[in-house]
């Protein structure tokens, strides 16, 4: 008998049974309608949602879907052409046992992503009359009152009507009733959770209505009531509807989240408000509560980023589970273990997870078979299913092709987007040397070999896997770590010869027919007087030892998890960015960046911003902030200034990873599927 044999065990959400106790909740970019666009039944996200059922979810729930678009405005119940290709989908999909409940969502209110592009909708009112039929930034912000926005202090939201919300209740239960029409098993209800619009009218920092939304318990959770009532009278009491709920709000207040184990005032939904809230929306007829915690100002709840704890908001959902008589599902860096032990104790129904089905859609059948070192694993790095980031003085920075293309994977190249990336059999084998055993090499060889051709990895080290080694030691980083082994183990199994030791300097001498260069980048250098009397981050991660007190130049990605890292050894890190924000980076999500500014504000870690540094010596950093020049004392300084590209020559040669471009994990992996598929 398995640890795990719980998981796959059949339950009821009202009279409907579900096969196992895995649900696939549900991510931005995944709607069956599509995203960012018109309405309409969407085949990538069709086939996604098909492979993850046959993968051997039990329950799967697409993304979320509009109520109005959120491009034109136009109601999703007249979208007559996408309804009537769902009902031949939905056939097709019953065929492997699990069920699908479409996500509905009112919007977004004060947490829309609001963009550069959106503000200027704002700010320039002849552009912002132009756009509003594709794009109208009052109505996409609008909320239960006069709010800030979550991305910009430009775009903040206006109270909605009474009609605009009574109009929204009718358009729940007419798309409700269409889904039900083309065969959906029923629909959640999206959501009282995470911030989002309908959140917003429950929560008492934000909602200030005088009117019948607002005001006592009862008002504030009219509107996500009166939705399950007005679905109920048109769709019967039969047809199951869940809520998206977050237990706990975690929030201090406007763009300010409370950490795990943080002492502070809860200005949104406590403990005790969620049991008369869950008993209340029981009552009013929904069907399961889908649960995780937080809210936009507390994101890092909601989307749990690699420095979170795992399993961070099962404690909380088995809390409600005591309180109500309907199923609870738990999510958020949910464990094998904790989850199923929950669910055999009865504490829990559903074990939720979202991100590990970008990564593997088919690990809940490898878990049941007991092939866990075949799953490869999420690494909780949101650098491809959700890269909104912000910083001090920006909106929302991120490309556009990212906003419209949520729920890809950095560690999965064929997430989403199998019309660009898909495995095709070569036409005839070849042999292609690969320069390098980092993470881009060997996913070049794992693609080549699917494909058919011969791979040999030349490694000049006795071990494969470059940087990304150092770049995974971390304590907070096991998924990291176990990404690593799960690429060392396609190696062996894909018989991919290697040959270690092996430094390669003229490829002309290689006997391969290809080659393929993946040697990685090095250091970067700048003119700092003293440089050298610092430590690499690199070296750091190779097992450096450091004393108490650390000087970190170059705040950034690596330097705040260098910083994070030693103070979770009860050291103290002191960090020196010469940008006016410690992550000012596009791609990087703010659910990781607001976590690590939030957590060494409550850890009172020193950080010194718009901070040049004009010499380091021993143990010493000399800094110019505002034109005064200070000195910081300690027992040593790691540089962290990034890197460079570290290509050796390869006339003809395709280059990968970061010796054609330093980038994150995403761009490594996804540019090596490319290279190997181009072969």
């Amino acid at each position: 008998m398995s640890d795990y044999d719980v998981l796959y065990t059949p339950w009821k959400i009202k009279n409907l049974e579900i096969k196992n106790r895995i649900v696939m909740t549900s991510m931005g970019g995944t709607s069956i309608f599509g995203w960012m666009e018109p309405h309409h039944f969407d085949k990538e996200a069709a086939n996604f949602l098909l492979e993850r059922a046959k993968g051997g979810a039990g329950l799967i729930l697409p993304g979320i879907a509009p109520i109005r678009n959120l491009i034109g405005g136009g109601w999703l119940y007249k979208a007559n052409g996408a309804f009537k290709k769902l009902k031949p989908f939905m056939e097709e999909f019953h065929k492997t046992g699990a069920k699908m409940f479409v996500q509905l969502t009112a919007g977004f209110g004060r947490s829309m992503a609001v963009t550069p592009l959106m503000e200027k909708c704002v700010t320039n009112k002849a552009l912002g009359f132009l756009a509003k039929p594709f794009i109208d930034v009052d109505r996409l912000t609008a909320s239960c009152s006069e709010l800030p926005n979550r991305w910009s202090d430009r775009t903040p939201s206006r109270p909605l009507t009474i009609k605009e919300i009574q109009d929204m209740v009718d358009g729940f239960a007419k798309t409700a009733l269409k889904c039900k029409e083309a065969g959906v098993d029923g629909v959640e209800i999206h959501a009282v959770h995470e911030g989002y619009l309908l959140d917003q009218f429950t929560l008492k920092y934000c909602n200030h209505r005088t009117d019948e939304y607002g005001g006592s318990l009862e008002n504030r959770y009219r509107f996500a009531t009166d939705i399950v009532k007005a679905i109920k009278k048109l769709c019967g009491e039969d047809y199951p509807v869940s809520l998206r709920y977050s237990v706990v709000s975690y929030t201090k207040g406007f763009r300010s989240g409370a950490l795990p184990g943080e002492k502070y005032t809860e200005v949104g939904r406590d403990r005790e408000e969620s049991i008369l809230a869950a008993q209340l929306l029981e009552k009013a007829g929904y069907d399961m509560l889908n649960c995780d915690n937080g809210t936009y100002d507390a994101w890092y709840w909601a989307h749990p980023p690699v420095y979170m704890p795992r399993s961070c908001n099962l404690e909380d959902c088995e809390f409600i589970r005591k309180h109500v008589n309907i199923p609870v599902v738990a999510a958020g860096k949910m464990e094998w273990s904790k989850g199923s032990k929950a669910i055999m104790e009865g504490k829990i129904d559903g074990f939720g997870a979202a991100r590990p089905f970008l990564a593997d859609a088919e690990w809940p059948n490898k878990l049941k078979e007991g092939k866990i070192k075949d799953i490869r694993p999420c690494i909780y790095c949101h650098n491809g299913c959700f890269t909104c980031a912000k910083w001090e003085g920006s909106a929302n920075e991120q490309p556009l092709s990212d906003t419209a293309g949520m729920s890809r994977c950095a560690v999965n190249a064929e997430t989403m987007q199998t019309k660009k990336h898909h495995i095709k059999k070569a036409p005839y084998s070849k042999s292609v040397a690969i320069i390098g055993g980092g993470i881009g090499g060997m996913e070049c060889a794992r693609v080549l070999a699917l494909r058919g051709h011969k791979p040999v990895i030349y490694e000049k080290s006795d071990v494969l896997g470059g940087v990304y080694i150092q770049a995974s030691n971390f304590s907070f980083k096991q998924e990291d770590k176990e990404l690593l082994e799960w690429y060392r183990r396609q190696m062996e199994e894909l018989h991919v010869e290697v040959r270690y030791k092996h430094e390669i300097t003229d490829i002309t001498a290689l006997p391969e027919e290809e080659v393929i260069v993946a040697t990685g980048a090095k250091p970067r250098k700048i003119n700092i007087k003293g440089l050298d009397n610092g430590i690499e981050a690199i070296d750091f991660l190779k097992g450096h030892e450091v004393g108490h007190r650390v000087i970190i130049v170059g705040g950034g990605l690596t330097g705040c998890e260098i910083a994070l890292q030693l103070q979770l050894e009860g050291k103290e890190p002191v960090i020196v960015e010469a940008k006016n924000d410690l992550v000012a980076v596009p791609g990087i999500c703010l659910a990781n960046t607001s976590y690590l500014r939030e957590y060494f504000a409550l850890h009172k870690v020193e950080v010194h911003l718009n901070s040049s540094v004009k010499e380091i010596e021993k143990g010493k950093v000399i800094i110019s902030h505002e034109g005064k020049d200070e000195v910081l004392e300690g027992d040593d300084v790691i540089v962290s200034l990034g890197y460079v590209p570290a290509p050796i020559s390869a006339p003809g040669a395709q280059l990968v990873g970061d010796c054609l471009k330093v980038g994150n994990l995403r761009h490594v992996i996804w540019r090596a599927y490319e290279a190997a598929m181009a072969i």
